[in-house]
């Protein structure tokens, strides 16, 4: 099969380009830089320069392909407002203008990776593909609006005629992982976080080579139409620092930063952010992680899909072993 993957020097989507390569298949990535490319060039994949804002570029890109991974995204939390801006072009429009190419180009079969982040704060309920949000709830970070949105996107051009299959990832980390989560299991790791922020905070982690297995999995085997969440199963992240404490060696953090403390030193956001090691944004890392969770079940793609994950004990004993 011939993929053309966006995303492809990703945390998520290198792993992507790896499986396909092993398995055979030929790799077209959209790469913005190709200084970061040597891995996927090593891989024999197909490397073209450009961006998600040239429309009939990513039309060529999908010519002559069979099949569309868009993995590309900004995952960010805590963010000014000027990246919240590049958040919804690389997020929505990026998205919109991919997929609607995947559809001019006549792509026989395209995968959407969105987020259970879509489903907003469940109010810790567990939810599953047919979670309906509360129109009237407001949005907890400017990851969760744009994932939201184009989500809602990439449903309106599978209307259309795009069969695609979505799926929704949890709280994924592994080696190397540039996210929130990832910053808080790096920084424990290294013995630098003497006290947890948001120990209340839920969240379904599961490691990226799952995530990515699953990937080719929705891609083989998933419906047009469908959706299908990759998440490992809810878990507090007191929880999570208890299990990494335990597999690692080390002392879970015998402190909480307190969400109070966090509020009242939002006015000097910028120099409390630095000095903390904390996005810039507090306000809006506070409201995406205080005591809020996402959650939601996996159920679905293990039946329909034949998914399986590393439990959270063996996936953060792979972390820690790689630390």
């Amino acid at each position: 099969m011939r993929v053309f993957l966006t995303g492809a020097t990703g945390f998520l989507g290198s792993e992507v380009a790896r499986l396909l390569r092993e398995r055979g298949d030929e790799v077209r990535t959209l790469v913005r830089d190709p200084s970061r490319a040597g891995r996927l060039l090593e891989l024999g994949c197909e490397v073209v320069e450009g961006d998600l804002c040239d429309e009939a570029a990513l039309v060529e890109h999908c010519r002559g392909v069979q099949a569309l991974v868009h993995a590309a995204a900004l995952a960010e939390i805590g963010v000014t407002p000027a990246r919240r801006e590049a958040m919804v072009d690389a997020n929505v429009t990026g998205t919109e203008r991919v997929l609607g190419a995947a559809l001019s180009a006549g792509v026989a079969k395209a995968v959407h990776v969105s987020s259970v982040a879509v489903f907003g704060d469940t109010g810790g309920r567990v939810a599953d593909e047919g979670w309906q949000r509360d129109p009237a709830a407001g949005w907890t970070s400017a990851f969760e609006q744009t994932k939201a949105l184009a989500h809602r996107r990439a449903r309106e051009i599978a209307s259309r005629g795009l069969p695609l299959v979505v799926v929704q990832p949890g709280g994924v980390y592994g080696p190397d992982d540039p996210s929130t989560l990832g910053d808080v299991l790096s920084r424990f790791l290294g013995g630098r976080l003497p006290a947890l922020p948001f120990p209340d905070l839920g969240v379904c982690p599961v490691h990226r080579d799952d995530v990515a297995a699953g990937v080719l999995l929705a891609l083989d085997k998933g419906v047009p139409g469908e959706s299908y969440v990759l998440a490992g199963d809810p878990v507090r992240m007191a929880e999570l620092l208890e299990v990494l404490a335990d597999v690692s060696g080390r002392r879970p953090p015998r402190l909480t930063v307190p969400t109070a403390l966090l509020r009242a030193l939002t006015p000097a956001a910028p120099l409390v952010s630095r000095a903390l090691g904390l996005p810039p944004n507090l306000r809006e890392l506070i409201s995406s992680s205080d005591g809020v969770t996402f959650w939601a079940s996996s159920d679905k793609a293990m039946d329909e899909l034949g998914w399986t994950h590393r439990s959270l004990r063996e996936g953060l004993t792979e972390l820690a072993e790689a630390a």
